[in-house]
């Protein structure tokens, strides 16, 4: 026989799983973000019959974003410096930016990189620096049988929490967090 307080949570559990199901769908099928208003004049132009006119449009939009470009109030990128500067931003916790960087179909989880220098506070926790300047910290007390030197590898990737599991060489796991 079922506790009174058990005949409460199934439902409540299954009402909550239906609430939220279709809100996680929502946020998935988001249309992309607008694009800036001077490429959507510039694709515009395309739609112009008359030749003349047409090349009219493209000639004074390419202008125009030529003018945005220079006055920084537009900002081009490809895949591959997206990419990198995802990687760059490993291990921050930033709101979804919308694609801003690419777009999530390739978010980064986990990064190989090579560890520049090792200090180690009072407590025993290790602040490494990697190669491309970022500073990730120790947050857990486990204790590596060796300690990390420069230029040996390091894989890191996302554990939970906003932490992130790193091993040095394939060694024993520490837990981290980015810290510049």
């Amino acid at each position: 026989m079922l506790q009174p307080a058990s005949r409460f949570v199934a439902p409540i559990l299954f009402l909550s799983l239906a609430v939220a199901t279709p809100a996680a769908a929502r946020d998935k099928d988001k249309d992309p973000p607008a694009r800036p208003a001077q490429i959507q004049e510039l694709y515009a132009c395309r739609d112009i019959a008359d030749p003349s006119a047409r090349l009219a449009c493209f000639d004074r939009e390419v202008g125009e974003l030529a003018n945005a470009d220079q006055a920084r109030e537009i900002v081009f990128t490809d895949k591959e410096t997206a990419k990198k500067t995802r990687r760059g931003l490993f291990g921050f916790s930033f709101p979804k930016l919308g694609g801003i960087f690419g777009g999530d179909e390739d978010e980064i989880n986990e990064i190989d990189t090579v560890i520049r220098s090792v200090s180690m506070d009072r407590s025993g926790k290790y602040t490494l620096v990697m190669e491309d300047d970022a500073v990730w910290v120790q947050i857990d007390t486990t204790k590596l049988p060796r300690q990390p030197k420069p230029g040996q590898k390091i894989h890191i990737k996302t554990a939970t929490m906003g932490s992130y599991f790193a091993t040095i060489e394939g060694g024993r796991a520490i837990r981290l967090k980015r810290d510049r």
